[in-house]
């Protein structure tokens, strides 16, 4: 109890400091936790001792000595040639606990990583970054081009990521330092299944688990889902996922079979254990529950889920709903066994470490594809799921925005669809399908593999009213039926072809979850989303208004051409709220953008029944009152005879005299008192009005001189505007003679044939391709098994399998030989087809 104060001034003192520079040992939590990142200025400078022993210097980040724009022409060469089949691209990271930037050098093949600050947003140089910085080696050689890094939540390794290979470099396991210069222990990942020589094998992605710091997942494109654990086996993967979207023989879309990328769920209900993967013809599907060994949960999360599948699953009058919340009750109380021990004092703890479990007699079901809703009574049929967008799925990301959980997919064609998922996921298993277990001597399970099989089901038309789903007044929950999208937008971004072949990467803001950005050849756009479905309940607004926004931050295309290319792009959150973007160039020049601008932008709703406001709302000032303008009152004399025949000496006539000199005074001397005092008070009110049009009259003046000089450069303008329409007109009189010129347009089933012929070209050969690049991995593996590979289980089995073997390896031959054979064929259709065509445009 006396070390609490202590300590927490300490902690106070040290959020104060800004981020050390170090070169060996743990990173130090200094630069502020607060805000998740940057760290800003320390408001003392630091003495003279420390200073002259670090010799620290803080450059503006751009101007920082690792971002030099001249080595921009080797390197982007390399990246071009690396861009093929690579699906994202990100070559930065960033470690919000130590405020450091991580940047991967692609002619250098090292690691950098810069101390960074941030100060005054309108200050010169809004973020800092320390020099000398540090540079990590790998300690083993990596003969691949790393095309992205990426962070664990801890900040302690990196996993580095190419096409054919993975590495994980362990930033403080260090095997020797020279000043700035640090060599870290690299290890290879999955080395006899990803780094075989003559290996088509290629990674799709591979990305850290979110509650974990050892484990990581990976698709690559024998459409197989791994997760490896680097604590346990660095070859083996600890759990492997089949993954079978379709029945055997019953594929007609090739598209639909080639997975594209995955993304793990966020912290809502049995998301958090959930696997969204992405294919190549947008469908959507999910694993779960898929949970790495060892990983930590907090306890009220896993309560809350665990009670409510007792409450609406177990208590259900369905027995099918029984049945499968049966299956996750007990996958819950395995795989966290405190749950259980109600008298335990475990229970109170405020995390739960997730224990290796499998069911013996079932395998996860690969649900979906994920079917659609709308808003109203708006249905569409799943057949029409990618008709509004046009070419593949490319990119998706997962972004958890209040109690929505929010899917962007894009496409080839730089179309985005927003969608958000309109029910909670829940697990489901196909029971019969019984998984391959691996066991320690202990008896635990220290690996699992199965085959997830699609089960499609018929679900009944379901609409979406006001955050929540209505199904034909039936309860769908438990029922084992996949949770549909609702379509929130479909943003087309308008980019020109040539950024449309480049990769593409979708990220989410750090602080305002609304916001996603969306990488592509073209620069960096930041779409806005207004209204979700469960977070926005419906007010009444016009549905319109619910539209997001999108907006272009950053611009690389210049005409025909895009560069320099984006090969980094981290999004900070500092500790003053405000919101950073980094951005590294294919040229190594750095970019940084600051979202303040955007930080309040809502959107802006139109009300038509307002009524307009015009002239006559306006309230003016009187300057002189009505009664001075309407002048004095007039003094009518009587005409009468009797008035001519007084005398003025007489006391009638004096007194008559006296009267009308009386109504001359009141209604004439007092008027001019009253106007003499009106224009003493508004003097200086008269003095500002005529300043104020004397100064917009000078104004007036300068904009007509600038309108003369400018005028003669107009009418030059005009004049070659006219010119130009006139050559314009004389090319297009031109081309009317051209012999093509009257040739008809296509009809409606031509250009529907030739965009299947343009999507069987684009897609489906790819998509075949890859499928008998798959065939031929797994017929290499059946045929040159490694030496080391084989268990001792499948030694004791091998007499007894080996006709099973050869059955399925001829089996697995007849199939490549079937393939390369349809394959054959549909080239030659698609080439006569092509023949046919460019003969009937020459006749024509």
């Amino acid at each position: 109890s006396l070390l609490l104060p202590i300590l927490s001034v300490l902690c106070c003192h040290q959020r104060l400091l800004p981020p050390a520079v170090e070169t060996s040992g743990r990173p130090s939590m200094e630069g502020g936790r607060q805000g998740g990142g940057g760290a800003r200025r320390a408001a003392s400078a630091p003495s003279s001792s420390a200073s002259s022993a670090t010799a620290v210097e803080w450059l503006p980040l751009q101007r920082h000595p690792v971002f030099d724009g001249n080595r921009g022409a080797t390197v982007e060469t390399d990246t071009t040639i690396a861009e093929n089949g690579v699906g994202s691209r990100n070559l930065a990271a960033w470690d919000a606990a130590s405020s450091r930037l991580f940047v991967w050098d692609l002619e250098g093949r090292r690691l950098h990583r810069l101390s960074v600050r941030f100060g005054d947003p309108d200050g010169p140089a809004p973020a800092e970054a320390a020099c000398p910085w540090e540079t990590l080696l790998p300690g083993s050689q990596i003969n691949f081009l790393v095309h992205h890094v990426s962070l664990n939540r801890e900040g302690s390794s990196v996993l580095l990521v190419c096409s054919g290979g993975l590495c994980v470099m362990h930033i403080y396991d260090r095997i020797s330092s020279y000043e700035n210069t640090t060599v870290c222990r690299t290890v290879s990942v999955g080395a006899q299944t990803y780094l075989v020589q003559n290996n088509i094998l290629r990674i799709l992605q591979a990305s850290w688990h979110p509650y974990s710091s050892t484990h990581f997942g990976v698709l690559s494109s024998d459409s197989v889902f791994r997760i490896y654990d680097l604590s346990s086996d660095l070859e083996r993967p600890e759990q492997e996922y089949f993954l079978q979207p379709v029945e055997p023989g019953s594929c007609q879309n090739a598209a639909s079979v080639c997975p594209v990328t995955f993304s793990f769920g966020g912290e809502h209900l049995w998301d958090r254990f959930t696997v969204f993967i992405l294919f190549s013809d947008g469908t959507v599907y999910i694993l779960c529950p898929v949970v790495p060994f060892g990983s930590v949960f907090t306890l009220p999360s896993i309560k809350e889920i665990y009670e409510d599948a007792i409450e609406f699953g177990l208590k259900s009058s369905n027995s099918k709903a029984v049945s499968n919340c049966r299956l996750a009750v007990d996958w819950l109380e395995a795989t966290f066994t405190e749950l259980t021990d109600q008298g335990n004092e475990r229970i109170n703890l405020p995390v739960l470490r997730a224990h290796s479990y499998a069911p013996i007699d079932a395998s996860l079901s690969l649900q979906g594809p994920l079917r659609r809703v709308y808003h109203n009574e708006e249905v569409e049929d799943l057949e029409m799921w990618g008709a509004d967008c046009e070419g593949r799925a490319v990119a998706f990301l997962y972004d958890s925005i209040g109690k929505d959980s929010v899917l962007v997919i894009v496409w080839s064609s730089g179309q985005l669809q927003v969608h958000a998922l309109a029910d909670e996921v829940q697990p489901l298993w196909n029971v019969g399908s019984s998984p391959r277990l691996r066991m320690n001597s202990q008896g635990h399970v220290i690996g699992v593999s199965m085959i997830c099989e699609s089960n499609p089901q018929e679900s009944p038309n379901k609409r979406f009213v006001q955050g929540t789903i209505s199904n034909n007044m039936t309860d769908t929950v438990w029922l084992g039926n996949p949770p549909p999208l609702l379509r929130l937008a479909v943003v087309d971004l308008a980019l020109p072809k040539v950024a449309l072949n480049h990769p593409w990467s979708l990220f989410s803001d750090p602080l305002v979850s609304e916001r996603i950005y969306c990488l592509h050849g073209g620069g960096i756009d930041l779409i806005i989303l207004h209204s979700l479905p469960f977070s926005n309940l419906p007010s009444g607004i016009d549905e319109l208004a619910r539209a997001p926004s999108v907006h272009n931050i950053l611009s690389t295309c210049h005409g025909e051409t895009c560069s320099p290319l984006l090969s980094g792009f981290v999004g900070i959150a500092d500790s003053y709220g405000d919101s950073w973007v980094i951005v590294v160039t294919s040229s190594y020049e750095c970019i940084l953008l600051d979202m303040k601008g955007w930080k309040d932008m809502l959107p802006h709703f139109v009300d038509v029944n307002a009524k307009a406001s015009g002239p006559e709302d306006v309230v003016i000032r009187d300057i002189i009152s009505k009664d001075i303008l309407n002048g004095p009152k007039v003094v009518i004399i009587p005409d009468s005879t009797s008035l001519r025949s007084l005398s003025p000496d007489s006391i009638e006539g004096r007194s008559t005299l006296h009267h009308y000199l009386k109504l001359f005074h009141e209604n004439y001397v007092e008027y001019a008192h009253k106007v003499y005092v009106e224009l003493k008070q508004h003097g200086d009110h008269l003095k500002a009005i005529l300043d104020e049009q004397q100064s917009r009259l000078q104004e007036i003046n300068g904009l007509l001189c600038k309108c003369e000089d400018r005028e003669p450069k107009l009418k030059d303008q005009i004049n070659h505007a006219v010119e130009v329409y006139r050559l314009l007109d004389q090319r297009l009189q031109s081309f009317k003679n051209l012999p093509g010129a009257n040739r008809k347009p296509l009809s409606k089933a031509e250009r529907e044939f030739r965009v299947q012929l343009e999507r069987f070209r684009n897609v489906e050969l790819g998509a075949l391709h890859s499928s008998i690049e798959a065939l031929n991995v797994r017929l290499r593996r059946c045929l040159h098994n490694s030496p080391g590979g084989t268990t001792t289980t499948q030694r004791h089995i091998k007499g007894r399998m080996n006709h099973a073997l050869d059955a399925r390896i001829s089996q697995l031959k007849s199939t490549v030989e079937k393939l390369s054979h349809v394959n054959d064929e549909s080239v030659n259709k698609i080439k006569l087809i092509g023949q046919s065509i460019g003969s009937e445009e020459n006749n024509n």
